[in-house]
């Protein structure tokens, strides 16, 4: 297959700016174009800056974007601005055109005839559009330029959205799909789902639906917006940010503009009436309530306050709502399984459940509806709304939770009309959407074997037996198959407890005697957020010094066990890989991460400094590298690694914890989560089948008591400038300490177990600290840093 390493993106506002960014993401190099500005002076004219300052200001406002658009900033390098103008032949040189402009036919006509006069036959073409017709786009197109042409429709923001839904045109050709679908898939980490050409698509088209008939619905019951958000959030399996939230961050703008494109276009759609905006909503977008991008919306801030804006009196009040709405609501998001929260939801007969069973029914009801019309597939709804619009369950994978049969005979009770193809399924006795390896098919009427790609498989996939090799109360140990140990955390938000440290040793011990490779593979919405800080809290309330020495010296042992294991050790972490979370990691012999992963050791928040061997291997990892022999001054990469820690420097991304040292540049990143553990494996046998064989213990010469000394000077101009607390630079002195190897660290070859007991000491003294104690507590009551 030929590859694709440069794309042209036509269009830099907020959607092409977005997938630029996650191009260069990708390691892919960018044109990015945009019109010349109109009303240039005649000194701006002869200015190429001035002349592509859309496209410069859509790379800049990407670069400045929150949340961030890159991985790291230095990926903005790879994106090259320019104009329609003067640099339209670099699209030349480009193996896809992606075009994100304005959405209006002419527009687009004249780009696309631009576009079929200058590109080569192999050049793909694709738009972003999610409203207009690819016949209509392509009137007066040529034959190879229309085989060459599909839509990829990205959601924002890019990065963070999975969904990327593909359209073909009647002439699409097969090598053109398999090219774009390889490049989304393998490439930009995409979830891939194919609708067909109707406005919207499936995403769109059902969140919109359900969306604007919550608000419908709301206002017919008298409910206030936050009654909505209780009940369509967490309850309903949807995201924390529910129905207006959600508006608030697409932006009202947004929501109007796709809201009126469906109600134009679906004449024939039989819940028309529901894309039809109420008309408050309209005014808040002419008064300019767009939502966060005006910091007023259907909420805002106020100091402290949130103030919701209300659609009966048409102004902002404090925030209110029904307390049993509140009270039913907080009790059924208690339960972790979004299978359960449904059901519960489905069961309750109070105002919360009966109004939520009006959105349901509805709903469940137009996703049904929509099978041959948007997608023939069950599947790609499903997909879609998990990935493009966050729900945890799609809509029929909520159907399934709730009961197929119970849901049928309800809305039969309550004269909801339903396609002939729920019929046609409840007649052939299927009780439910998915079943093992299978879905049923609404358009043939019988179930289909499921398409799953082999490596979207989360950890319990994966295990082989009835039972795990090892368990205690906080990790478990199974077989992976294929010879790979897989030690997964069981603890609260995978925090490390001394159970968790147990099976840290016993699973890397097993592994070498039964197994060829160890990975450390975790669930839930965070790889590890560090160490159970409420252990720490108690035993330094009550001084149990010897104690807490062993739980320090214990998690030191355990990673030192795990690097010098002689069998491949692969952490594979996600979301939060913080604190000590960070220092298994770091003790790893590989890491395998998730690109959205935020990795750092941030233990001066709540007063104290890594002592899982955190300071020795972030030490010895910016060491590593240099050369035997090389004249190399050691206090600037010791230096850069007291930064870090000593401001807590968090990446904000595996690329950019590559950057920061946190991860080697060898380490893998997984652009699709969902194929982490399998990728993880993968690189863990790969270790194991190429003659793997565990590092040699190093010793160096660290900078000793004049690093201290620099280093010092460095704490009292941020102490005297007021970024940082007195407490804050005791903190800092104790760290420099440590990271330079003690007083006498240029005098002699540091060994690490000389780092160890340096962590530790540092770590045992601030635990003796009241400042560091009450900055434990504040944390654990508040989950925020104390500053004193």
């Amino acid at each position: 297959m030929i590859p694709i390493r440069r794309v042209g993106v036509i269009g830099a506002g907020v959607m092409g700016s977005g997938i630029a960014a996650h191009l260069a993401n990708a390691s892919i190099e960018v044109e990015l174009l945009d019109i010349v500005p109109p009303n240039l002076s005649d000194a701006e004219k002869g200015n190429p800056r001035a002349r592509s300052r859309f496209a410069e200001g859509g790379l800049d406002k990407a670069l400045k974007s929150k949340p961030a658009a890159f991985f790291h900033p230095g990926r903005a390098s790879l994106v090259r601005a320019g104009n329609l103008e003067d640099d339209f032949d670099r699209l030349k040189s480009c193996d896809l055109v992606i075009e994100a402009i304005v959405e209006r036919l002419d527009i687009k006509r004249a780009l696309f005839g631009r576009l079929d006069a200058a590109l080569s036959e192999s050049t793909l073409v694709a738009s972003n559009t999610s409203g207009l017709r690819i016949a209509d786009m392509l009137e007066g197109r040529s034959a190879g330029f229309r085989s060459r042409f599909c839509v990829m429709h990205f959601f924002n923001p890019v990065r963070y959205m999975k969904l990327l839904e593909l359209v073909n045109g009647p002439e699409t050709s097969a090598e053109t799909t398999r090219r774009i679908e390889h490049f989304g898939r393998e490439v930009l980490g995409k979830g891939i789902v194919f609708a067909k050409d109707t406005p919207n698509f499936i995403g769109n088209r059902i969140g919109t639906h359900a969306m604007l008939f919550g608000i419908h619905q709301m206002l017919e019951d008298g409910l206030a917006p936050e009654d909505l958000d209780a009940i369509t959030g967490p309850p309903m399996a949807h995201p924390k940010s529910a129905s207006f939230r959600t508006a608030d961050v697409v932006g009202l703008d947004t929501v109007v503009h796709v809201a009126d494109n469906c109600y134009d276009v679906l004449t024939k759609d039989p819940e028309r009436s529901v894309f039809k905006l109420p008309e408050y909503v309209r005014e808040m977008v002419a008064a300019g309530l767009l939502g966060n991008k005006t910091k007023s919306g259907f909420y805002r801030k106020r100091g402290d306050e949130i103030e919701t804006y209300d659609p009966y009196e048409k102004k902002y009040r404090a925030r209110g709502g029904s307390a049993d709405v509140r009270k039913a609501c907080k009790a059924i998001a208690s339960h972790e399984d979004p299978r359960e929260r449904v059901r519960k939801l489905f069961e309750d007969d109070g105002p919360a459940g009966t109004f939520a069973w009006k959105l349901t029914r509805r709903a469940l009801a137009y996703a049904a509806t929509m099978i041959g019309e948007i997608t023939d597939s069950v599947t790609a709804i499903d997909d879609a709304m998990r990935w493009g619009y966050g729900w945890e369950l799609g809509p029929f994978e909520s159907w399934d939770a709730m009961g197929f049969a119970r849901v049928v005979e309800r809305m039969e009770k309550d004269g909801v009309a339903l396609p002939a193809a729920i019929a046609t399924m409840k007649a052939a006795g299927a009780t439910a959407f998915y079943r093992s390896g299978e879905v049923f098919d609404l358009t043939v009427g019988k179930y289909v074997a499921r398409e799953t790609d082999p490596r979207d498989l989360p950890v319990p996939a994966l295990r082989r037996g009835d039972a795990p090799v090892l368990r205690n109360g906080g990790a478990d140990a199974w077989d992976l198959g294929d010879g790979v140990l897989g030690l997964t955390y069981r603890s609260k938000a995978n925090s490390i407890d001394p159970d968790v440290i147990a099976l840290l040793e016993q699973a890397t011990e097993r592994a070498e005697r039964d197994f060829r490779a160890l990975v450390i593979a975790n669930e839930g919405e965070h790889f590890s957020v560090g160490a159970n800080l409420f252990g720490v809290v108690v035993a330094a309330q009550q001084q149990q010094w010897d104690e807490l020495g062993k739980m320090v010296s214990a998690l030191q042992q355990a990673g030192q066990r795990l690097k010098y294991a002689k069998v491949p050790v692969v952490a594979a972490p996600f979301g939060m890989a913080v604190g000590g979370g960070l220092e298994v990691c770091l003790a790893a012999g590989a890491v395998q991460a998730a690109a959205e992963t935020y990795a750092g050791l941030v233990e001066v928040g709540v007063g104290l400094i890594p002592a899982g061997g955190g300071c020795l291997n972030l030490v010895w990892r910016a060491l590593e590298s240099i050369p035997e022999g090389a004249d190399v001054i050691v206090q600037s990469l010791v230096g850069q690694v007291f930064k870090n820690i000593a401001t807590a420097n968090v990446a904000t991304s595996a690329l950019m914890a590559q950057e920061l040292g946190y991860f080697r540049r060898s380490d893998g990143i997984s652009f699709d989560k969902a194929r982490l553990v399998t990728d993880a494996k993968a690189r863990a046998l790969g270790m194991a089948r190429s003659g793997y064989h565990a590092p040699a213990p190093r010793a160096y010469k660290l900078p000793g008591e004049s690093g201290i000394a620099t280093l010092g000077m460095l704490v009292d101009t941020m102490t005297a400038g007021g970024f940082a607390t007195e407490y804050d630079a005791v903190i800092a002195r104790k760290l420099a300490r440590v990271l330079c190897g003690g007083a006498g660290g240029a005098a002699r070859l540091v060994t690490e177990q000389d780092m160890l007991d340096l962590e530790r000491e540092a770590f045992l003294s601030l635990c003796g600290e009241q400042r560091t104690l009450d900055r434990m507590q504040h944390m654990l009551m508040h989950n925020k840093p104390l500053r004193n």
